[in-house]
Parts: structure tokens; sequence; C-alpha cells
């Protein structure tokens, strides 16, 4: 059982569902400056999620 790589694939699930959230505020946001600040913010924390997940697994070696 690799941790580093089960880690890796909850960061990349959590960076999926915070890109999904973020897609949804946009959709159905009024413009408002407290609605941007929410996206920019999900959107960095999904796509820092996203990436570091990504590269975790990508990075980490298979235990034979």
């Amino acid at each position: 059982m690799n941790l580093k790589r089960i880690f890796g694939a909850l960061l990349t699930i959590l960076g999926i569902a915070g890109l999904i959230y973020v897609a949804v505020l946009f959709v159905n946001t009024a413009g408002g400056t407290r609605d941007v600040k929410a996206l920019i913010m999900y959107g960095i924390l999904g796509i820092v999620f996203f990436i570091a997940g990504i590269s975790l697994v990508r990075t980490t070696k298979d235990e034979a």
C-alpha cells in the first residue's frame, strides 16, 4: 500500500471538486465583489490541489 499515491489521488479529487464548485459559483454569480473574491480563492485552491495531486501520483514509484 503506497500512502503517497493515495494522498496524491485524494488531493487530485479535492482539486477537481474545488474546480467544479468554482464552475457552479461562476454560473450562479451576480457579479458582486464578494462573489469574485470567492471565485478567485476557490479557483486557486482547486488548481493548486489538482496540480499537487497529479504531480505526486506521477512522481511516486510503484513498489513491487
